[in-house]
């Protein structure tokens, strides 16, 4: 022990012993009204000889000296009742055992724990509440005005962490409960309704607000931003409910108010007993698994404790991103991490045939719209459906329970071929689904913060002065927060009986302008300042994304977030003339990319352009089939 702990702790005992010797003196002081006279003064002076020796020696037992009395809490008062309780009992057996001649009052020995405790917790606490307020109060001052918005359970918390905060004081909270409104929360005024933010910021000089409301619906948090912004007052937040239930974030951990809390929803409701079970001590892969999708479902899997998670991806860096995220997080799960292209037809069939997965999540796609239309269309066609094809058949001959396929919105009615190649991995598939191997296709739209997303490209706009890239001011997307995307694939996942194209809910479109200019706002620029300019549609962009396909219909499922698209099944002779067409390891022209396109999905209709109908695929010399390909073929016929 350190000198200058030891010194302290030896002052503490002296203390409680002085504070024992005193509270005996006092009531017999006090029993024999304010007069002390003999034989009472030698009774006194007797028994006080053992008593304090006694109460010494169990104080010491109890360890009352290990802690600091700065941060005297309510373990060290449990120590000292407990201390002073034994004491109450020990000291009359003691004086009994002993046979004394000397009378002790039972005045004094009732009062005598009672006022111990007192003399000892009270000093404890008087001087922590001395000691901060030297430290802090000379602070509070000094200390940036605040406001806190909402005087729930996190609002009580963030009052307590910021009495010793160096950089924040909170003049107030601002709730919208009647009954909390005028009362005091930990010594702080809620001050009236979060409606009257602008008066009592400018009241007080505030320029920063935090929302301690985690739990809010997001369109409450986006009313209290917009309200913010009008108010001209930074809003940071504490992490949402769903963050906090996952173990991303603590309570305390203040960040600025990020899109997803304006424009995400209410935390999924999971069939948590349902995927444990589903998930549970099997074998589960994932395919992309270095992607933004890939990598947040692999955190969701992993939560469920698979047997052993096989990762396979293309990016060496994406893969030991995700390998080190789930060390860290999850040290006694096995992995498997496999460099890996989809493509390659001999390494998918070793790897399904060794690893055995009971389920997996094909989540590997090029997915940039357009990147993929201008030169790299074979390239987007022969990743997303041949690899498709490769992996499902690999699935199949493995006897791979269920086969979970990310899709897209942009599938539906495609204009681009980055969605026709999804369609075409859909129709596969599709096709394969007599088997033993359930597949489930999902689709869903936009994810914030994804590889490829234009949120990411309008936060380096922003940070650079602008001016912000916009398409079209009528331009809108559908959006998913990552978390609620991933959770609900695994819900479709666990919901899906094979062959069904199931749905995400992604409620309603948001214009694209409308997130530029939410984004300029949150980063705290000037909005006056940073331009929005329109740059006109790209290759192969919509206007609008549709969530179904022409003549299609949904049908609902026990989650309110999912439902079963009707969609129009997939054509075997179009998609045996795919694979036929895809296996030929070789550089097609854009043009011959669309055609073919054109020929397998109808409702494929790029933008101002007219694509010949091609004549069918046995009028082009094929090459031979790899033998497995040819034989699954015919197999599956």
């Amino acid at each position: 022990m350190k000198a200058s702990t030891n010194w302290r702790a030896w002052l503490a005992f002296g203390h409680d012993v002085v504070a024992a010797a005193l509270a005996w003196i006092g009531l017999y002081w006090l029993r024999y009204n304010l007069e002390l006279h003999e034989p009472q003064l030698s009774d006194m002076l007797q028994t006080l000889a053992w008593v304090l020796p006694l109460q010494a020696g169990i104080f010491l037992a109890f360890g009352l000296y290990r802690g600091l009395w700065r941060f005297a809490s309510l373990p060290d008062l449990q120590r000292i009742v407990l201390a002073v309780g034994l004491g109450a009992v020990a000291v009359p057996v003691v004086l009994v055992m002993l046979r004394l001649t000397s009378v002790v009052p039972r005045s004094v020995l009732i009062l005598y724990p009672p006022v111990l405790i007192m003399l000892m917790a009270g000093s404890r606490f008087t001087y922590r509440v001395w000691k901060e307020h030297r430290l802090y109060s000379p602070l509070a001052a000094l200390g940036e005005p605040v406001l806190i918005l909402g005087a729930g359970e996190a609002g009580a918390h963030l009052a307590k962490e910021f009495t010793h905060s160096r950089k924040w004081r909170i003049v107030g909270l601002l709730d919208d409960n009647p009954a909390k409104q005028g009362r005091l929360l930990r010594n702080i005024s809620v001050l009236g309704p979060i409606a009257e933010l602008p008066l009592w910021a400018k009241r007080f000089g505030v320029h920063t607000v935090i929302l301690a409301l985690p739990s809010a619906a997001h369109g409450v948090r986006r009313r209290v931003a917009e309200l913010c912004a009008a108010a001209g007052v930074e809003a940071l937040t504490v992490p949402s409910y769903d963050d906090l239930i996952s173990g991303r974030s603590q309570l305390t951990t203040i960040r600025h108010v990020e899109l997803d809390d304006l424009l995400g929803r209410d935390p999924v409701v999971l069939d948590s007993a349902g995927l444990g079970d589903w998930l549970g001590d099997r074998v589960i892969m994932v395919t992309g698994a270095g992607g933004s999708i890939g990598a947040e479902l692999c955190r969701q899997i992993a939560r469920f404790r698979p047997a052993r998670l096989v990762l396979l991806d293309l990016s060496e860096f994406g893969l030991y991103q995700i390998q080190q995220a789930l060390l860290d997080d999850f040290p006694r799960l096995p992995l498997a991490t496999l460099v890996g292209d989809v493509k390659h037809v001999a390494l998918i069939d070793q790897v399904l045939a060794s690893e055995r997965p009971s389920v997996l999540f094909h989540a590997a796609a090029y997915k940039h719209v357009p990147l993929m239309e201008e030169r790299n269309a074979w390239q987007a066609v022969r990743n997303n459906a041949w690899g498709t094809w490769v992996l499902a058949r690999a699935a199949v001959a493995a006897r791979v329970e269920k086969f979970v396929l990310v899709s897209t919105d942009k599938a539906v009615n495609p204009t681009n071929v980055m969605g026709a190649s999804k369609r075409m991995a859909e129709m596969v598939c599709q096709s394969l689904q007599n088997g033993a191997t359930q597949f489930v296709i999902v689709r869903f739209g936009n994810v914030f913060g994804s590889t490829g997303s234009v949120i990411p490209r309008f936060r380096e706009q922003i940070a650079r002065g602008g001016p912000v890239t916009v398409t079209h001011p009528s331009i809108t997307r559908y959006f998913m927060s990552l978390s609620e995307a991933t959770q609900l694939l695994l819900q479709a996942g666990l919901m899906g009986k094979g062959g069904e194209v199931l749905l995400l809910d992604m409620g309603d479109p948001v214009r694209i302008i409308d997130l530029a200019r939410d984004m300029i706002r949150l980063s705290g620029a000037d909005p006056d300042r940073i331009r929005i300019a329109f740059t006109g549609l790209r290759p192969g962009e919509k206007l609008f994304e549709e969530p179904l396909a022409t003549g299609e219909a949904t049908l609902p499922t026990p989650h309110p977030k999912l439902r079963i698209a009707q969609a129009r099944p997939g054509n075997r002779d179009a998609v045996d003339q795919m694979i036929t067409w895809l296996e030929r390891d070789r550089a097609a022209g854009e043009s011959e990319v669309r055609v073919w396109l054109k020929n397998w999905i109808p409702e494929y209709a790029p933008p101002g352009a007219s694509v010949p109908i091609a004549e069918p695929i046995a009028a082009v010399p094929p090459a031979a089939p790899p033998p497995a390909v040819a034989l699954f073929a015919r197999r599956s016929r």
